[in-house]
């Protein structure tokens, strides 16, 4: 890693995530790390499954679940950033009045994914080549659900590819979707809402709901690191 979590700056991350349901974190892979990863996309041994988008209606391109254990820096940098995301997680839980609240460590909501038969590791790999574009969707998985979730763009705009951009929408209650394009550079990071977020209005909180998709790669490879923080059944 480049920066560690604890580097970032929190509360305006919660602010943005708060205003937008996303927020990125700069520079939190260097290039040498992200080559790295992507450079293993081709090999077997690290991953459980291989999902073809297009022979499920996902999209078009292909992503790969990572097997445990995890590669050193993927398992890293998924407990590093975890209990900065379950403070902010446990306050949008209780704004929209669930009773649902989330340990510190990550290995304690783990084990609690376990218990509900959650047990398959959900942190992926993504690829895209020219044309390759991931429909609208949400990364669910099974009843326990962390809210947030990472994505490390792990290639470089302009010069691994073009096109491609992040694309996250809202829907908010009796009014249409809102759709927002999120700037990322090589390394950069993403926090968004998996699925619902809390939002301030006039007579309180209220919960709209978040979607997330890629847009069309139209030139290059693209790959990006994806750090789901629940497990699959």
């Amino acid at each position: 890693m480049t920066s560690t979590p604890a580097r970032h700056d929190w509360p305006a991350i919660e602010t943005a995530l708060d205003q937008e349901g996303w927020a990125v974190l700069p520079g939190l892979l260097s290039a040498s790390a992200c080559t790295t990863l992507a450079g293993i996309y081709d090999a077997d041994a690290p991953f459980r499954s291989t999902v073809t988008m297009a022979r499920h209606g996902f999209g078009r391109g292909e992503y790969r679940y990572f097997a445990y254990p995890l590669p050193p820096l993927v398992s890293a940098l998924r407990a590093a950033v975890y209990p900065h995301l379950a403070d902010i997680a446990n306050r949008w839980h209780d704004r929209m009045g669930l009773s649902r609240r989330f340990p510190v460590a990550h290995e304690e909501f783990l084990a609690e994914c376990r218990a509900g038969g959650q047990t398959r590791p959900t942190p992926l790999l993504l690829r895209y080549g020219p044309g390759d574009y991931n429909c609208l969707h949400q990364d669910l998985y099974g009843d326990h659900v962390f809210p947030l979730q990472v994505a490390v763009l792990l290639s470089a705009p302009g010069a691994d590819f073009d096109g491609g951009e992040l694309v996250l929408t809202e829907q908010r209650p009796r009014m249409q979707s809102r759709a927002a394009v999120v700037p990322l550079g090589q390394g950069d990071a993403v926090v968004f809402a998996v699925n619902q977020r809390p939002v301030r209005g006039g007579r309180g909180d209220y919960r709209v709901t978040m979607r997330h998709g890629v847009s069309a790669v139209r030139r290059g490879r693209r790959h990006t690191l994806g750090i789901i923080f629940h497990d699959a059944r």
